[in-house]
C-alpha cells in the first residue's frame, strides 16, 4: 500500500498539471476562436467545463492528501501541497462563484462592469502550473531514494 501511495504522490501532481494546462491554457482560449462561438455561448461552455474541472481538482487534491497521509513525505512537499490546495480553495470558493455570476449576466445580455477577477483566476492557474511540477519533482526525488 505504501508503494502505491508513493507512486500516486508523483502521478497525481503531473496528471493535475496536464488537466490545468490543457483546459485553462489550451481549451479555454481556443474555444472563442472557433467559428460560430459567441461570447455568451463560450461563457456557457466555460461555466460547465470549469465547474467540472474544479470538482476533478478537488478529487485530485483529496487523492493526493490520502497518498501523502499513507506515506508522509519530507516537509517541503507538505508546504508545496498546502500552497496548491490554498490556490485551489481561493479559485473555487472566492473567484469562480463571482466569475460564474458575471458569466450569467453576460449570457442574459446584461454585461457587468469590467473586473480583474478573470485575470486573478488565470494568475492563480499559472501559479498551479509552477507548483504542481515542483511538487511532482520533489516527490519523485523521494521515491527514487
Amino acid at each position: 500500500m505504501r508503494d502505491a501511495a508513493r507512486v500516486l504522490q508523483v502521478a497525481v501532481p503531473f496528471v493535475w498539471l496536464g488537466l490545468v494546462a490543457g483546459i485553462s491554457f489550451l481549451e479555454a482560449p481556443l474555444k472563442f476562436r472557433a467559428p460560430e462561438i459567441t461570447i455568451p455561448l463560450g461563457l456557457g461552455i466555460g461555466r460547465l467545463v470549469f465547474r467540472a474541472v474544479n470538482r476533478l481538482e478537488i478529487a485530485l487534491g483529496a487523492l493526493l492528501l490520502l497518498a501523502l497521509a499513507l506515506h508522509a513525505p519530507a516537509t517541503p512537499a507538505w508546504g508545496v501541497t498546502a500552497a496548491i490546495l490554498a490556490v485551489l480553495a481561493v479559485q473555487v470558493a472566492a473567484l469562480r462563484p463571482s466569475l460564474d455570476r458575471r458569466a450569467v449576466q453576460v449570457i442574459a445580455g446584461n454585461p457587468p462592469p469590467p473586473s480583474h477577477l478573470h485575470v486573478a483566476y488565470i494568475a492563480l492557474e499559472a501559479v498551479k502550473v509552477i507548483l504542481l511540477p515542483t511538487l511532482g519533482a520533489l516527490l519523485a526525488q523521494e521515491l527514487l531514494r
